[in-house]
């Protein structure tokens, strides 16, 4: 509903104190209401998976009960399935939990960059790539906000990773933060305005993220044109008055009056208008009042349907890895050994603030079993404990045992709660050595193995080769039970792809040398090459790419096209392509577009991704699928200009099915539109004049002014001007036998630059 309340004249009404009140939590999920002005109070929850409304008043880690919700898949998972409108549904899902269970704002999505794989959190991330977790991020947005309950967009901004979380800087370079982390938030600002955006706990480049005002008003507010209002991490606030004036509105959780005297201190002596005080209040009246106005006091839902969504999520978010001589899917009959404390302990969502108590948990054994039907016999062994890293001889020759005389052996294997969490990054990318131990053994007592991992990030397979089937099931919700069993047996066709790279080991990651930093110093020096854009540009091939998922048919591409091949970068290009699925069962392919700049005057990634699309076919159908291209595209963004820059040049449009397996392309020109003027000064180089048509006739000039520079053959002219290039003006002076004088180089300064 459309606020039509005049706000400023609220705000008016409002004494100091009421103002200054509104800015923080009433409690830990409240915000505060004034009665006599008709402010009601709000509640905020933790998602972003699933609603996570305490019972207890001041329980932020989780540690007592809340209210039984629907446990969707966490954001790792969700993001491989690369579907915009599965992820929009499942967002209008939680909003209608949360209306139901009266909460104003579900607390997500995040969309912070998987920097490294190590981190912590990363199971509650979407990517390691900017769009791909912009795009999931805003349809996130558009589904939950669809139902009348807002989001808060997180952790803004290079928060990633959990080691000091709340005291480290993050220093990164203004290209990289631009191109790499807030990009990541920008898209889904920009398309789908979240009602608010959570400001992180840590330091970028030397501040507060919370009193960060070039971050939260300079390029939030003012640039991405965000409404809604900033709200801190939980704890995250280092100074309140800082924090107001740089564009902080709300502080959670309360600070029980703290942060209120702080505030009314500031702008009782002058140092903090009031006029930022009022905006603030203003807009977060704003928030609250539609909060109050969407309110559905009559609002359900129906746990089984929201149940049968969740197994849907999950079915599209694991990953085929691998299989071997198809040994997928299987056949409902025979023997069919299931290993792996996981299979009756799933392991099905993250630990921390995003802790859901699931209105129903599917037991995977159990899951298997029925879907493997009555001319199927399915055994089951342990093989290790969940709680410990020891191995246990005797459940592993008892799986061991069963494997050997079963036709295929499934082994549930992955990451214990205690290996990634909320609040502690991982310390390196193994699986326990027991169920490492076990996959060995079982493997040597039946090659048929299919090994179902559940993690919330990359592991690494040293014993990949021994398994004939991988299914990377990560962590997948209350219903990953039935979704396995649909996968395992062929009643769903895999279609997930991977969101981040899996490296072969934890030494080829980028961000290896540099995380997490000195103290509460992280250095990103690695810049732009994060995931996929440093595997490219450094050749090395990892465990499996960015972009890659098996599938159960096979699928073909044809007819790249474009509808002009030349265009400026104030036009909008539109891409399609053909996909066929050549196999003999339904399925979907996720169609990526990367984007290549075949000559760049700044270091570039190899490619970017640019553009994707989930397309169903059914066998022998061929679908169009079309891309739209804009600016964005093909742009970097220029620290100098303070702006996003395209060059003039060619640019490759390059059809994948995963950021390594390229199967067509297309080249276009791009022209900028932007007028630039190169002022030259006394240490602009050779090769710098020679970019412009008037700088490269005075260097011809040039060459007639050095000794003997006249009379030089054209082989000996191509040697000088090579080993002139890199030489500033100024050099003249000493390499011209007195013919270049100050004086001259100040006049042809002026010509230059005239």
């Amino acid at each position: 509903m459309e606020n039509k309340r005049d706000l400023k004249a609220i705000v008016a009404q409002m004494t100091l104190e009421e103002k200054a009140g509104l800015c923080s939590g009433l409690d830990t999920w409240h915000t505060k209401g004034i009665e006599r002005l008709g402010i009601p109070p709000v509640m905020l929850t933790d998602g972003p998976h699933g609603l996570r409304k305490q019972r207890g008043s001041a329980d932020h880690l989780g540690l007592f009960d809340s209210v039984p919700a629907t446990c969707f898949p966490s954001a790792a998972g969700v993001a491989s399935s690369w579907n915009r409108e599965l992820i929009e549904r499942m967002g209008q899902a939680l909003g209608r939990e949360c209306q139901a269970e009266n909460i104003a704002v579900l607390l997500g999505p995040g969309a912070n960059i998987k920097r490294s794989p190590l981190c912590g959190r990363n199971f509650e991330y979407f990517s390691e790539d900017p769009y791909l977790s912009s795009e999931m991020a805003a349809h996130h947005i558009m589904g939950v906000q669809s139902e009348g309950v807002g989001t808060s967009l997180k952790h803004f901004a290079a928060n990633n990773q959990e080691h000091r979380r709340m005291t480290s800087d993050s220093i990164v370079d203004e290209r990289t933060l631009r191109e790499i982390y807030l990009a990541s938030f920008e898209g889904a600002v920009k398309k789908a305005q979240p009602w608010t955006v959570m400001c992180s706990y840590n330091k970028v480049n030397g501040e507060y993220a919370s009193e960060n005002e070039r971050l939260l008003t300079d390029i939030l507010k003012e640039e991405w044109g965000h409404e809604g209002i900033v709200v801190s991490d939980w704890g995250a606030v280092n100074d309140r008055v800082n924090g107001l004036a740089a564009g902080l509105e709300l502080e959670m959780p309360s600070s029980y009056g703290e942060g209120d005297r702080a505030i009314i201190a500031a702008v009782t002596d002058g140092r903090l208008p009031e006029e930022k005080l009022d905006a603030a209040v203003e807009r977060l009246l704003s928030v609250i009042f539609k909060a109050a106005d969407a309110r559905k006091t009559d609002a359900s839902f129906d746990p089984e349907a929201h149940h049968a969504l969740a197994r849907e999520v999950a079915r599209e978010s694991m990953v085929l890895l691998k299989n071997e001589d198809g040994l997928l899917p299987l056949a409902r009959k025979g023997k069919i050994a299931v290993i792996g404390e996981m299979a009756k302990k799933p392991r099905y969502q993250g630990s921390g603030s995003s802790q859901i108590n699931p209105t129903r948990l599917e037991d995977i054994s159990e899951e298997l079993a029925k879907s493997a039907g009555p001319s199927a016999e399915v055994g089951y062994a342990q093989g290790y404990h969940l709680d410990s890293d020891e191995m246990d001889a005797d459940l592993i020759r008892e799986a061991a045992e069963l494997a050997a005389r079963s036709d295929v052996a499934v082994l549930f294997a992955g990451l214990p709660r205690r290996y990634e969490s909320e609040g502690f990054d991982r310390q390196h990318l193994r699986m326990p050595d027991n169920q490492t131990a076990l996959i060995e053994a079982v493997a040597a007592a039946q090659p048929r193995l299919v090994v179902v991992l559940s993690n919330g990030a990359p592991v690494e397979m040293p014993w990949i080769g021994r398994a004939k089937a991988v299914l990377e099931a990560y962590l997948g919700g209350q219903a990953l039970g039935g979704a396995i069993a649909d996968l395992l047996f062929g009643d769903a066709n895999p279609s997930g792809k991977l969101a981040e790279t899996f490296p072969v080991q934890l030494s080829d990651n980028p961000s290896y040398l540099f995380f997490p930093g000195e103290g509460d110093k992280v250095e990103y020096r690695e810049g732009l090459f994060v995931g996929y854009r440093y595997y490219d540009k450094k050749r090395l091939k990892p465990l499996f790419p960015f972009g890659y998922g098996l599938s159960y048919t096979t699928f073909e591409y044809s007819d790249i096209a474009v509808d002009r091949s030349e265009i400026t970068d104030e036009d909008v290009l539109h891409v399609t392509v053909k996909v066929r699925n050549t196999g003999s069962r339904a399925g979907q392919e996720v169609v990526q577009l990367y984007v290549r700049d075949c000559a760049s005057s700044v270091i570039r990634p190899e490619k970017e991704l640019k553009g994707f699309e989930k397309v169903a076919l059914a066998p022998g159908e061929e679908k169009e699928v079309a891309f739209r291209l804009d600016k964005r595209s093909f742009a970097y963004y220029d620290e100098d200009v303070r702006d996003w820059v395209v060059e003039t040049g060619e640019f490759e449009l390059i059809i994948g099915k995963s950021s390594q397996e390229m199967v067509l392309s297309k080249t276009v020109a791009v022209a900028s539109t932007r007028v630039s003027r190169t002022v030259y000064h006394r240490n602009s180089t050779i090769s710098d004049l020679m970019k412009t048509e008037k700088g490269a006739a005075f260097v011809e000039q040039l060459v007639g002014m050095l000794p003997f520079g006249a009379n030089l053959a054209e082989e000996h002219k191509a040697m000088l001007m090579a080993f002139m290039e890199q030489m500033p003006l100024r050099g003249l002076l000493s390499f011209s036998g007195g013919k270049f004088t100050e004086e001259k180089l100040s006049q042809v300064l002026i010509h230059l630059n005239s």
